[in-house]
């Protein structure tokens, strides 16, 4: 009995001698995890709202619309909306993260969509009598968007070569509120790949 334990933990270690483990840093990592798996991870997010962000920079014709107005338009930033056949995809992390990129540009003043209603109780408390008239704000002061920005992620979904292609396609579009124009449009596409 003794001997079958011996020759079957050696057999163990045997097996584990061709297993070779490195330490790697977060950005090889993540660029590893990022061609082995078909999930949605953290860095396609960045990677997705930084592409987004240098196409928008880089717009001849938003560059003009800026030119034409003449100051900073006000921004209103409708939420991306998962049109994917994944329920648990991440839109909530797409959506903060490119609303942080728009902030970090300077291009925009953000009207702040999740914060309107808690701006508008506040100012309507300030005017019911509880504050000092002098330092109450009033309704009807706040920032017009000039703006408004929405969009979509899609996915299709596809078998080839013993591996499941998803290719996502995130789209951005940009529209003059006032004139009911639309002033950009971007999109960037991510494929994930797994063997079936």
């Amino acid at each position: 009995m003794k001997i079958i334990i011996i020759i079957a933990f050696l057999g163990v270690l045997q097996g584990c001698g061709g297993f070779q483990a490195k330490r790697v840093g977060a950005k090889e990592s993540d660029e590893k995890a990022l061609t082995i798996t078909n999930k949605w991870l953290s860095a396609d997010t960045e990677q997705v709202v930084k592409e987004l962000s240098q196409k928008i920079e880089k717009h001849r014709g938003f560059r003009k619309y800026l030119r034409s107005v003449g100051k900073t338009p006000a921004v209103f930033i409708s939420d991306v909306k998962n049109l994917t056949s994944e329920s648990g995809f991440p839109i909530n992390d797409i959506n903060d993260e490119f609303l942080n990129s728009i902030s970090e540009s300077g291009d925009f003043l953000l009207v702040d969509r999740a914060a309107r209603d808690t701006l508008i109780k506040e100012i309507q408390f300030q005017n019911d009598g509880a504050v000092d008239p002098s330092t109450a704000k009033m309704i009807g002061k706040q920032t017009g968007a000039d703006l408004l920005i929405f969009g979509n992620v899609f996915m299709r979904e596809r078998k080839r070569d013993g591996k499941t292609i998803k290719q996502y396609s995130i789209n951005l579009r940009m529209t003059d509120i006032e004139r009911g124009v639309e002033v950009l449009r971007v999109r960037t596409k991510v494929s994930k790949y797994s063997e079936e």
